[in-house]
């Protein structure tokens, strides 16, 4: 059986990117640690550990992994501003990256992992510390030879094919409308498909153990709230599925259906 480490920026990202590929993973006897950058929060944080980690050790519980770590840096934010550090940390963008990507290295070690879980280049829709999370991730698995090393995307045509459709509905989702076109990973970059539609209520459940986000004011707070209260097979319809890029730049001539699973590379695409 193998080790997956799986590195995110933020409590819930874990559940909402790859909640279904790590639930199929524990389930079919691997190990797993999730590893998050942030805390998620924005200011100094008191004693005691944040709401926001305990919510992660909870959906790490339903999604069956084995570890929790926090790197230990505060959230970035997302907006153009940049934020001056909190008083008791350092953010992640404002962090030095080789100094993140031996805090993450030290893991990989430690963990003797046989597969790093990232983000592809443009950090999902382009949040600077899921940026910072692609590059960070990359030193780690160099410093600690792991070579293996899957982003999580999705791809970029059903992002605005979705975003279309919300609009047309006239949904309550905020989003950028030009975001779109240039966030995720193009369909002929993505090397890695998982099917976790069987473990669709894991993820489910999972991102409903995040319920400072659920029931925030945040631009998805209204998105997960209507998910976490869908079917279970209608939610495995929507979001059964995930996605990652070769981080070897790889291209195949079919997509592999298993985070496993090697590339058989037979020339470019």
């Amino acid at each position: 059986m193998a080790t997956v480490v799986a590195f995110h920026a933020h409590p819930d990202d874990e559940a909402l990117m790859t909640g279904g590929t790590l639930a199929r993973a524990a389930a079919e006897g691997h190990r797993v640690v999730i590893v998050v950058a942030t805390d998620g929060a924005m200011g100094a944080v008191g004693p005691g550990e944040p709401v926001r980690l305990g919510e992660l050790r909870a959906s790490a519980a339903v999604l069956g992994a084995a570890r929790v770590v926090h790197l230990g840096y505060a959230d970035s934010g997302n907006g153009k501003e940049l934020y001056p550090d909190p008083p008791d940390r350092k953010r992640f963008v404002s962090a030095d990256s080789r100094s993140a990507a031996e805090r993450l290295a030290a893991v990989l070690r430690e963990e003797r992992a046989d597969l790093l879980l990232s983000y592809d280049a443009n950090g999902g829709y382009g949040h600077r510390d899921h940026v910072r999370v692609h590059e960070v991730g990359r030193l780690a698995a160099a410093l600690a030879g792991v070579d293996r090393v899957l982003e999580a995307t999705i791809p970029r045509d059903l992002v605005v094919r979705t975003l279309k459709l919300v609009d047309r509905l006239r949904l309550p989702v905020r989003h950028d409308a030009v975001a779109p076109h240039t966030a995720y990973s193009s369909r002929t970059a993505i090397t890695h498909a998982v099917d976790a539609r069987r473990f669709a209520r894991q993820k489910q459940q999972a991102m409903a153990t995040h319920r400072t986000q659920v029931r925030g004011t945040g631009r998805l707070a209204p998105v997960m709230r209507a998910l976490i209260r869908l079917p279970a097979p209608v939610f495995g319809l929507l979001l059964g599925r995930e996605w990652f890029v070769d981080a070897t730049g790889a291209s195949a001539p079919d997509v592999v259906s298993g985070i496993f699973r090697p590339l058989r590379v037979t020339g470019g695409r």
